[in-house]
């Protein structure tokens, strides 16, 4: 009979990073007409992390400047649990919705804090223009280059 011993998840090299699947389709894209639709897009399936990237985001948004000094206090107001508020600060970080600025910024008045930022936006328009610009035959040389791409997968 084995002898079951716990594992340090840690120690096996399990990283325990929250998920950064998002459920984006060209329907639920066209859906989206609101922030709450937003939410179900980029957490999709877990109505507590869709609360709360509601809650930082329309405080950052009503925020004076658009700048907060903290998340923290966003937790105790709306009610939600502090774990849940970080897992969510860091994915919205990750996936460059939010950036954290230091005191040594000068364009934030040397303050530290959370601010929108502009990198996911930008990254989705260079995906589209990527893409545009991937369908159009240009020249000869790069449909060779397509088909040799297949050989690299």
């Amino acid at each position: 009979m084995l002898k079951e011993w716990p594992i340090s998840l840690e120690k096996a090299g399990v990283r325990n990073t929250p998920s950064t699947r998002v459920d984006l389709n060209c329907n639920g894209i066209a859906r989206i007409e609101g922030l709450d639709e937003l939410a179900k897009v980029l957490f999709p399936g877990n109505k507590n992390h869709q609360r709360a990237f509601l809650a930082i985001f329309v405080e950052l948004k009503w925020a004076d400047g658009q700048f907060l000094p903290v998340l923290e206090h966003i937790a105790d107001k709306h009610e939600i649990s502090h774990r849940t508020l970080e897992t969510v600060r860091a994915k919205m970080r990750r996936l460059g919705l939010i950036d954290h600025v230091s005191r040594f910024n000068k364009r934030h008045g040397y303050r530290e804090g959370w601010v929108f930022s502009r990198r996911f936006e930008r990254s989705l328009e260079r995906l589209a223009d990527f893409l545009s610009g991937a369908r159009k035959c240009k020249e000869g040389s790069q449909e060779r280059k397509d088909r040799d791409a297949l050989n690299y997968l």
